[in-house]
Formats: C-alpha cells, structure tokens, sequence
C-alpha cells in the first residue's frame, strides 16, 4: 500500500484552537501562510488549518502517524483512518462514480469519466492513491495514478470526452451548462450500464439544481438509485473518476499546444488570455472555435481586443 502523505478532516472551532495549543505544548514550529488560520511544522509532516470550514490538512511522509496517534485520539475523539470501510461502508458497496474536468477552463475539452466499483476495486482504488485531482497538482502524478488505475484487475471505466467544437455546438443546443453537463453525466452512466447492468446506485457532485441530473438520465439511468452529494469526490469511484478525466483533459491541451506551436494553459488567467489573443492574431478568429469554450466571457474578451489581418484566409487547426 502506498503511504499517505495527505489527509485532509473538518474541523470545529474549538477542535482547531485546542490543536494549536497542543502543537504550541509539544514544541512545534508555526509560520503564518494565507488563508490559514495557524500553519506548524515538525520533522516529517506539516499541518496547516485552514479558515474557511475550518479544516486541517498534513501532509509529509509522518502523515499517518500524526493522525494516528495525534489528531484522532486527542482532537477527533475517534479513530477513522484505516478503519473507513467500517465508518463509510457505502463507498465499498457496487456503484458508479461520476466527475468532469475541464468545465472551468476557457481551452480545452469537457471531459467526464465514469468508474464502476464493488468492495475490492474500491480498496485497491485507496491503495493506488485515488484521490480527487484537484488535490494533485503535478500532471506527471495525475498520469501516474491515472496508469495506476487504469491497471487494477475488474476495474471498468468510460470517458466522454467533447472536444471544444463539438463542446460549442451542444452548448448552443442545450443553451446552458448545467444541461450540457449532465448530459455527459447521463451518457457517461448509461454507457457503464450497459457493461454492468446490475449495478444499483450511482454518485456525482451535487448540481445546483439536482432535477437536471435526474431529468437527463437516459432509460437504463432512470432505474438505479442516483446520489447527487457535495464532496462526492471522496468516494473512491468518484475521485478516481476525477483523476481519468484530468488526465484526458491535460493530455488534450499538452497534445493540442504542440501541434500549435503554442502552450494552452489551464483555467481563465491573464496567460490564458494573452494565449488567445496570441492565437486570435495569428490564425484568425475561427482557431478559437477549435481550441476554446466560445461561451466563456474571455471570448468577448479576445475579440474586442485583438483585430487579426485578413482572419478568413488563415487555414484551420487540422483535425
């Protein structure tokens, strides 16, 4: 089993301020960092708490044993890590998780995955380190865990992937992105049903409105029992779905950048835009439909701001 180097819990407020008192006793480091409410160090690990929720993240190769034998028995009262399937029996019963990537970034594709579990493909899920992506920020360790899932014995998975043209076309036809996105959510489930028919239960990120989920299940869909939760991502069929969206999504911008000559960053920066109008300039207004969501406001953006020469006769991103 690969070793924890992260956790992250809730915390209250008195449990937060009586773990800062017992760091202080034991002689920890503290540094102030933002958006912490206190952030210590010591040896192998570092834990910082965070103002909003709050909530403690460790992190260090001595993770597991500060929680262990730290934050569990003196500030949770209860001993959890290690112990979830007796805590979470749910995530170890037979159901899909469902989660996307790509939804917030103005380049590339939407990209939604879907991974079927039952109690022994979840256990290897935790081993290989599925967690959700946005909680890996490196790209070559999304692809490494993304391998490693991919890897395990029964595991069975499917993507959508809709590249932007095809994004901007179903966008123009569902006139929202709730819509467009629990469409991708409701193929991505029937496909896996199809290949695991008696699965029971499938689980995704709450939307705002949860009847657009329910609403766009197709008929093998509307038969199991669907679970729409904040912070579904702690499932392991979801953060491993997380994780083979990501990868797909970065693989597109990387392979994408190359074939322009250009990098295409993730999310709605200032480089990203700069990128876009570097783009806009050299090949015309028609590359952004190849490369971009045109509905995002940085589209307007681009188009108020930069005026390409002779933008019709640019030839097209190949296919």
């Amino acid at each position: 089993m690969a070793p924890l180097t992260t956790y992250t819990k809730p915390l209250t407020e008195p449990q937060a301020a009586k773990l800062r008192a017992l760091l202080a006793e034991q002689g920890w480091d503290f540094e102030t960092k933002p958006h912490c409410l206190y952030a210590a160090s010591r040896g192998k690990v570092n834990v910082l708490v965070y103002q909003k929720g709050p909530k403690v993240l460790v992190q260090g190769k001595e993770t597991a044993d500060f929680v262990t034998h730290l934050l569990e028995p003196q500030i949770l009262g209860q001993a959890e890590l290690g112990y979830e399937e007796v805590h979470h029996p749910e995530m170890y019963q037979p159901h899909i998780g469902v989660d996307e990537s790509g939804k917030g970034d103005f380049f590339g594709p939407l990209v939604i995955a879907g991974v079927y579990v039952d109690a022994d493909v979840a256990r290897q899920l935790r081993e290989v380190g599925a967690v959700d992506s946005k909680r890996i920020t490196s790209d070559q360790k999304i692809e490494q865990v993304a391998q490693a899932i991919r890897s395990i014995p029964g595991l069975r998975w499917e993507i959508v992937q809709i590249n932007p043209e095809r994004y901007n076309a179903l966008y123009e036809k569902f006139g929202n992105l709730n819509r467009l996105l629990a469409w991708g959510h409701a193929k991505v489930i029937e496909l896996l049903l199809e290949r695991v028919p008696d699965c029971p239960r499938a689980i995704s990120d709450q939307f705002a409105n949860p009847a657009v989920l329910k609403k766009a299940l197709q008929e093998k869909g509307r038969q199991i029992d669907l679970v729409q939760r904040t912070k579904a991502e702690s499932d392991p069929a979801v953060a491993a779905a997380s994780i083979l969206a990501r990868e797909k999504f970065v693989l597109w911008l990387r392979e994408t950048g190359h074939k322009l000559g250009q990098p295409l960053p993730k999310g709605v920066s200032q480089m990203v835009k700069d990128s876009a109008r570097t783009l806009f300039q050299n090949q015309g207004e028609n590359i952004l439909a190849q490369v971009a969501k045109l509905h995002f406001k940085t589209t307007e953006e681009i188009r108020s701001s930069a005026r390409p020469d002779d933008s019709s006769s640019r030839a097209p991103l190949s296919a």
